[in-house]
């Protein structure tokens, strides 16, 4: 696929390239990189958003617990902050 160009003001560029070089990176590959990461975030954003519908869903989760034995025990707890 052909480059392109896109406009962006100085700031906004030298960040861009501060970012790629702590990467190891160039820009374009950087920016590659943030665009799939980004399309990822919003996959699991739309998957989550379906998740939680289902499990609102009058039944759905008693249903789970007599198909499957509901959630195993927790082997350990989670350690909270004081």
């Amino acid at each position: 696929m052909p480059d392109t160009s896109v406009r962006i003001d100085e700031a906004t560029r030298d960040r861009f390239k501060a970012l790629a070089d702590a990467a190891g990176l160039s820009v374009k590959d950087y920016l590659e990189r943030v665009a799939d990461e980004k399309e990822r975030e919003q996959l699991l954003d739309t998957a989550t958003a379906a998740f939680r519908r289902a499990i609102d869903a009058p039944g759905i989760v008693s249903r789970f617990d007599a198909d499957f034995g509901g959630l195993p025990p927790a082997k350990h707890e989670t350690p909270r902050a004081a």
